[in-house]
């Protein structure tokens, strides 16, 4: 059972980092914090829609899967 645990908490240490990146990655909507760090300057060589959906998927996956593993912690937590 402490295995899992520990799995656990490693998923959720390594998919915390990566939708740190991910977030990061995605192109401001304009009007919030990513104006202050240069993001409010548009242009359209930064990517195309095909790479946005891709990387809105890969973002939504990783976040399944931080959840997942938080809720599994929760569980082992609560029943062990």
């Amino acid at each position: 059972m402490e295995a899992v645990k520990i799995a656990l908490e490693i998923v959720v240490a390594i998919t915390s980092l990566f939708l740190t990146l991910l977030i990061l990655l995605h192109k401001g909507k304009g009007g919030g914090l990513s104006d202050m760090f240069g993001g409010g300057v548009s242009s359209n060589l930064g990517g195309s829609s095909v790479a946005e959906r891709n990387l809105d998927r890969l973002t939504l996956a990783a976040s399944l899967l931080w959840v997942l593993a938080i809720i599994g912690l929760g569980l082992l937590v609560r029943f062990s």
